[in-house]
């Protein structure tokens, strides 16, 4: 299989390509801003589980809180003092 993808690379590199998903309703702009949320939310829930220990990261983990905090949103007993 291997022999076959390098052939067929080698014939297909110099033509165009052109991929289309007709039921596909959002914008490449939009799917990233939808993943850039997933992973807000994904860092967001880190951010509020106590049961974590931040002492090797504290200043990294400092500087996403204030991030949220100036975005308006709440990092729990985090950023608590």
């Amino acid at each position: 299989m291997e022999l076959a993808v390098s052939l067929l690379s080698k014939l297909l590199e110099n033509h165009q390509i052109s991929v289309s998903f007709p039921q596909l309703d959002l914008t490449a702009p939009e799917m990233l801003e939808s993943l850039s949320y997933q992973a807000l939310c994904q860092i967001h829930k880190i951010l509020l589980d106590d049961t974590l220990s931040d002492p090797e990261c504290f200043h990294k983990i400092e500087h996403i809180v204030r991030i949220f905090e100036h975005l308006g949103a709440d990092c729990g007993n985090r950023h608590d003092f």
